[in-house]
Order: structure tokens, then C-alpha cells, then sequence
């Protein structure tokens, strides 16, 4: 027996319409053929890498987690640290790649991979295995268990039940996304790095709607910001033990809240990516080499370190144009040196940090709105429907 879905009530009802409404448009702002996309893509994947790990303490600047996504060495992160993101990065690779695979199948050995993929560094967690013994959930400042696991030997038949659960394909795919989440950490089936792996299921179910890239399907970056509502939530819905007889409710109105504002977030950056992208092209537009310096003036803009490496990556060029391009970028007074040979990077000028200064000043609250007063609301007054 595994956590049940509840039947979703009016409320509920309107506001997964309304998250829909709200992908289906972020589906067709990022159709559009504009340069600053794969930039914007990249930086959502680093972002949900960072915001998956720093639940579990790996903690990553943003600048970093974007350098891991680009396959490049980070300047801050310890060993520890990298590893595990490294290995979080390379399972979310994965799932990118098969969330359009026509193959693709929902199986317990898809599951045990992707959990090797992040946990390979340390074998001692038996990565890709299914734990053979009891397990607890400490409070990390305390030492209080505050979640015990079901038996070693109900895991396997659990899990086949999820997997079976994820192949009927019933129901809405943010319901199933959030059940599939909730069921794995609540069965907690391996040794360690559950949380991780349950996240990473949540957004593999998202990502294969094929309604949104992968990359913007995710609510990790989300659940990383919210952490200790994420873990509020839980526990009350796990009650210190396994329990799948309990309600469900609290965790899928949860993860509805978290898609409906991670939503909100994504537009809100397509439409200050589209204005960042403009204001650079302006400011960079007497430069010889502006057409393939915009990438890289596009991330130092946004507080990123830009390092010779990265800006090849991004100008398809080589390591002596490079440095000469980034040489004339410091003369135009865009951007500042900081460091000596090997460990040089660049960052943003106070010319080009207006632009950004530009960007948030201009900001709204909305993305902060909770969905379920506005349901309250459209279905006070009918009216309103999806209108907001």
C-alpha cells in the first residue's frame, strides 16, 4: 500500500487549471527563437542543482553551480561538495535526455541508476541499491528521530508499486509528479540521498509532459528555498512512521503552491532575460566583438564571474582570442580583472551592474502570491475564471 491520491476539490481544481494556464504560457515565451534562451536554460538547470543539494547541506554558490552545469571547475566549493553535486548534475543530465525518449519505460533499474549516478563518489551509501537494513530521519540539530522508514523487506515490493503507480500514467501530471515525490521519501529506499532522488523523480515525471524544457519543469530550485516549509510538510504528512494510510492533501497543496509560483518566477526571468539581452546590445553595441561578447556580458550582468574558459565555451573561440576580447571588454570599461594568470577571472563593471539594477528595480510581488486565495476568490466571483 502506498500514499493514496485525494480526490481534489474545487479549489484545488482551479489552481492546477491555473498552473497549467501559466506553463502553456511559458511553453510559448520560450518557442521563440531568441539567443539568450540557452542562457537562461543553463541557469535554471544550475539553479535546481543548487537548490536540490543545498537541502541536503551541500551548499554551492549560484556561481558555482552554474561553472558544474558548464562542466567546469568551481573557484569556492569543497571536495565533499563537488562530488555530490557533480553527481547530482550527472543524473540530472540524464533526465534531460530521456524526457523525450520515445523508448522510455518507468522501471525499478531507472530508478537504482539515476540514485548511482549522484551517490557514486562514496560507495560506502550503496549507490544504485536498495537498503538492506532499518532506517531513521534525525533532526540534524537535536539527534531526534523524527521518521522512521518501513522494513528493509517491504522495500523492494514498495517500490515496485510506485513504479507501477508512475506507468498507469492516470491523473493530472503535477498531482503525479507530487505523489511519486511523496511516496519515495516516505518509503525512503536506500541508504542515503533519498531526498535527492525523490526530487529528482518529481522532475523527471514533470519534464516527460514535454510541456516545458526539463529545465523549467523543475520546483527544486524552489523546495531549496523553502526548505523548512518543505520539511514542515513532510512531517505532518509522515507522522514519524510509515503511515500510507495518511492524508496526502497537505504535501500535494505543497508542491501545487511551489509549481504555481516557480511558474511565476520562469516568466518573470524570460521577460527580464528579454530586457537584460536589449540593454546589453545597447551599452555593447559600438564594440567589434559585441556579436559574440553578449553571452558573456549577459552572465557578468547578472553577478557571474566570467573566467577565460567560459568565455570560449560561449564565443567559440580560442584561448588567445579570448584573452584578447576580455582584455578590450576591461578597456570598454564593461568589465573589471580580478586575480593573476591561472586563477584570473573577470566581473561585472559598475556600468554594466546598472543594467541589472535596471532589471530587478523594475520587479513585481506577484511571484510570492498564494493561488489558493486567488481560488478562493475566482470562485466567490466566477467570473474571474483563469483571468488575473
Amino acid at each position: 500500500m502506498l500514499f493514496t491520491t485525494p480526490e481534489l476539490t474545487e479549489e484545488e481544481i482551479w489552481v492546477v487549471a491555473r498552473i497549467t494556464d501559466l506553463r502553456e504560457r511559458l511553453r510559448y515565451q520560450v518557442a521563440q527563437p531568441r539567443r539568450w534562451l540557452g542562457l537562461l536554460r543553463r541557469i535554471s538547470l544550475a539553479r535546481n542543482i543548487q537548490g536540490s543539494n543545498s537541502i541536503e547541506g551541500y551548499n554551492v554558490t549560484l556561481d558555482d553551480a552554474v561553472a558544474l552545469a558548464d562542466r567546469e571547475a568551481p573557484l569556492d566549493a569543497n571536495e565533499e561538495t563537488l562530488a555530490a553535486v557533480e553527481g547530482y548534475r550527472e543524473a540530472m543530465t540524464y533526465v534531460l535526455q530521456l524526457a523525450d525518449d520515445p523508448q522510455f519505460e518507468w522501471t525499478e533499474s531507472l530508478v537504482k541508476s539515476l540514485h548511482y549516478m549522484m551517490l557514486s563518489y562514496d560507495l560506502d551509501k550503496s549507490p544504485g541499491r536498495w537498503r538492506l537494513g532499518t532506517i531513521y530521519v534525525r533532526r540534524e540539530e537535536t539527534g531526534e528521530i523524527v521518521y522512521e522508514g518501513p522494513d528493509a523487506a517491504e522495500v523492494p515490493g514498495l517500490m515496485s508499486a510506485v513504479i507501477e503507480r508512475l506507468r498507469t500514467n492516470d491523473g493530472d501530471e503535477l498531482i503525479r509528479a507530487a505523489m511519486a515525490h511523496l511516496n519515495l521519501v516516505m518509503v525512503h529506499p536506500f541508504r542515503d540521498g533519498n531526498g535527492r532522488m525523490a526530487r529528482c523523480l518529481q522532475t523527471l515525471v514533470l519534464a516527460r509532459t514535454g510541456i516545458l524544457v526539463p529545465e523549467f519543469s523543475s520546483i527544486e530550485e524552489y523546495l531549496g528555498r523553502n526548505t523548512e516549509e518543505y520539511y514542515s510538510v513532510l512531517s505532518e504528512v509522515g507522522a514519524g512512521r510509515w503511515h500510507p494510510e495518511g492524508d496526502a492533501r497537505p504535501w500535494v497543496r505543497f508542491c501545487l503552491v511551489a509549481q504555481y509560483r516557480q511558474a511565476q518566477t520562469l516568466l518573470r526571468r524570460v521577460r527580464e532575460s528579454e530586457d537584460r539581452w536589449a540593454a546589453i546590445e545597447r551599452m555593447a553595441g559600438g564594440l567589434a566583438i559585441a556579436e559574440r561578447a553578449l553571452p558573456t556580458l549577459f552572465d557578468a550582468s547578472m553577478g557571474f564571474r566570467i573566467r577565460n574558459a567560459s568565455y570560449r565555451t560561449h564565443a567559440d573561440v580560442s584561448e588567445l582570442v579570448a584573452s584578447r576580447d576580455l582584455r578590450a571588454l576591461v578597456d570598454a570599461g564593461l568589465l573589471e580583472p580580478r586575480g593573476e594568470r591561472r586563477g584570473r577571472f573577470y566581473v561585472r563593471s559598475a556600468r554594466l551592474a546598472t543594467v541589472d539594477a535596471d532589471v530587478r528595480g523594475s520587479r513585481s510581488s506577484r511571484s510570492f502570491e498564494d493561488p489558493f486565495e486567488l481560488a478562493r476568490d475566482a470562485i466567490r466571483r466566477p467570473t474571474l475564471g483563469l483571468i488575473h
